[in-house]
């Protein structure tokens, strides 16, 4: 069962923006999957932005291949790689079509169809420290959400029809954070990492008690 209006999708137009604009306004969104007759959904408390070209930490700072095409094209569309040769990555294009700009998913917060999570993460689920580590950082909720390049890179998340799509279910999110982003070693003091305040779900080291940033850019 899962709450009618998580069945459909953000719109195409909620990309077609500065990806720190998307950046901040897809926390507290939910991240849905649909699994035959079963839904996954999270929330989404970490993310990235890139800002294509002028972004030296972007896959597409040295311009258009056929590996990052999917950043140049429409907004709305997932783009999925493959890193450390262990874990892929979830991305969404930003931006019209023919510039590059992404956010990068780094943690969400389970809300239904948890088990089946925590079984393709191979992962007991027995305290909540467990529950943590089941889709925080960008491999592990890949990993719960069965997401692979093969499988979704290129997929349309605007779309009804799509089985992987980002629906909002009214939540509010009182403070966001902004830090560096994490992981990277160029352009790495960018303030692009954003973050719902206090959520025990978000990935990497412990946050210090930032001042929060605007929401708009």
């Amino acid at each position: 069962m899962v709450i009618p209006h998580l069945r459909s999708p953000l719109s195409r137009e909620f990309y077609d923006r500065d990806p720190r604009r998307v950046g901040r306004a897809l926390l507290g969104k939910v991240l849905v999957r649909k699994e035959s007759k079963q839904f996954l959904t999270a929330r989404i408390v970490e993310v990235e932005a890139y800002l294509g070209e002028d972004d030296p930490a972007a896959h597409s700072f040295a311009g258009r291949t056929p590996r990052n095409a999917v950043l140049f094209g429409p907004p709305g569309h997932a783009y999925v790689y493959f890193i450390y040769g262990n874990h892929f990555c979830l991305n969404v294009s930003c931006l019209p079509d023919g510039l590059a700009g992404g956010i990068l998913f780094r943690a969400v917060e389970p809300l239904a169809g948890i088990e089946e999570m925590a079984r393709s993460r191979d992962l007991p689920i027995n305290s909540p420290r467990d529950l943590r580590k089941l889709t925080s950082g960008p491999g592990r909720l890949a990993e719960a959400f069965g997401i692979t390049r093969e499988r979704d890179n290129d997929k349309d998340l605007t779309s009804e029809h799509s089985d992987l799509f980002i629906a909002d279910d009214r939540y509010r999110v009182r403070r966001i954070l902004t830090t560096p982003r994490i992981g990277i070693t160029k352009a790495a003091e960018r303030p692009l990492r954003y973050v719902i305040a206090g959520n025990e779900f978000v990935s990497g080291p412990k946050i210090p008690n930032l001042k929060p940033r605007p929401k708009s850019c």
